[in-house]
């Protein structure tokens, strides 16, 4: 384990050319780091197998393997290494590519000593933080997003990896998903974890007081204004600003957050002077953001800037297997609130629950734990402890429109609604035959093609 104190990150320098390698060397050693060069993908990746680096300086376009590829391989065998990118042919593809692969940030050539400083000093941050918490205990795993089902630990695998970028992040899914829970975690895992994350709800700003709320105002700005206010941006300052349901942002409003993401500063209102921002932007929305862009009610170059690293949350009816320990934990954290001790959820109730479609998402089930639980429960959490609704709703069969990469085929929707109709039946295959309209044969046909299960 790495010892904080004097521990400096050393850093590898990859680019094609031998000036450009010659200046970064210069640079980073004026930072009293220490650097090494490589001239191509593979010299880089030879150097890191002997000698694992902290910091990689990549060059996105070099012959051979390119930057991207090389990063790619990077993270596999040291996903802790801290990539910033370097290219003189910038684009916008190419910069969003090498965020999603897992680059801190990434740099125009030719770029002035403070910008890559200014990189540098916050990669030490980033690992400087993950030394202390090595050494602590602090933070290991604390992604807090509970599950274990791929379209979970695939978002928890694109927040770590963004989390030290300070790209945009733009999160969608449905109201109860968590993305609130996601934006939190992805600053909690930044470099700007040690300064203010501040999250405003769009929907709860009042539309005349939106400027002075985000921006601040001078004393005399207004009628009432009798004193100097902050405003949120000025209290996020080096820290994340969360918007949640942006679109709820009118037109005008979201002009004037395109010119703060732009130009990273901002005018109190009633003032004159330009104040300088640097916070990270996360924006969060259950709506579907191409369709408000047609619909007239959401600007499309605000959508580019801030959708540079999509994070789409799964609704819970398609990460059921997250159920159980979903609801695990809501009872560890409730039994600890309300000082009880209810032991668990029996198999009956358990599979009502993973049955149930779930329109309120994690949220809704959150919820309900907390309600059977101040209701009061003495050990377990039983059938006759659910509300009726959901035993009326689990035994319904439901269709999802759409599953997160396209519609469902009508293979899958059939083969879904046989094994509903086996499990209602529990397994009597005449009787599913009968409510399906087919002869035995066809269902028993129908069975192995889809390999299913079937209690007798």
């Amino acid at each position: 384990m790495k010892s904080k104190k004097n521990f400096k990150p050393k850093v590898l320098a990859v680019d094609d050319e031998a000036g450009v390698l010659s200046a970064i060397k210069k640079m980073i050693e004026h930072l009293g780091l220490p650097c090494k060069e490589a001239q191509d993908g593979e010299q880089a990746l030879e150097m890191m197998a002997e000698e694992p680096f902290d910091i990689v300086i990549l060059d996105m376009k070099m012959p051979g393997m390119d930057g991207i590829e090389v990063l790619k391989r990077i993270r596999k065998s040291h996903p802790e290494t801290v990539a910033i990118m370097i290219t003189g042919h910038p684009s916008i593809a190419d910069a969003v590519e090498s965020i999603q692969v897992g680059a801190m940030d990434y740099l125009e050539k030719p770029f002035e000593f403070n910008d890559l400083k200014d990189l540098v000093l916050r990669a030490c941050e980033a690992i400087d933080k993950r030394v202390r918490q090595a050494a602590t205990g602090e933070g290991r795993n604390s992604v807090r997003i509970v599950g274990k089902s791929t379209p979970i630990q695939e978002v928890i695998a694109t927040i770590r990896r963004v989390a030290c970028a300070d790209s945009s992040v733009l999160i969608t899914g449905e109201s109860g998903t968590g993305k609130e829970l996601a934006a939190r975690a992805i600053h909690d895992h930044s470099a700007r974890c040690g300064n203010d994350y501040v999250a405003v709800d769009c929907s709860s700003l009042v539309e005349s007081l939106i400027e002075s709320e985000l921006f601040g105002h001078v004393k005399g700005a207004f009628t009432g204004a009798h004193e100097n206010k902050h405003g949120l941006f000025e209290l996020a300052n080096h820290g994340t600003f969360f918007f949640d349901e942006i679109t709820n942002l009118s037109v005008n409003t979201q002009a004037k957050l395109l010119r703060v993401i732009q130009e990273r500063e901002f005018i109190k209102v009633g003032s004159r002077e330009r104040r300088k921002l640097d916070i990270r932007i996360i924006t969060a929305s259950n709506d579907n953001l191409p369709e408000a862009i047609k619909r007239g009610v959401f600007r499309k170059d605000l959508y580019y800037r801030i959708n540079v690293v999509p994070i789409h949350l799964p609704p819970l009816r398609q990460r059921s297997d997250d159920i159980v320990l979903l609801v695990e934990h809501f009872l560890g954290e409730y039994n600890r609130e309300y000082n009880c001790n209810v032991q668990g959820i029996s198999d009956e109730a358990l599979e009502m629950l993973i049955s149930y479609s779930w329109p309120g998402n994690v949220r809704e089930l959150k919820h309900l734990i907390e309600r059977i639980i101040v209701m009061g429960v003495d050990d377990l959490i039983r059938l006759e402890h659910l509300p009726r609704f959901i035993a009326q709703r689990s035994r319904e069969f439901h269709v999802p429109s759409e599953d997160g990469h396209g519609y469902q085929s009508l293979e899958n929707v059939e083969k879904r609604y046989i094994e509903f109709i086996l499990g209602r039946t529990k397994g009597r295959r005449h009787q599913a035959a009968r409510i399906l309209g087919i002869n035995r044969k066809t269902l028993a046909a129908k069975i192995n093609k889809y390999g299913l299960r079937v209690n007798l």
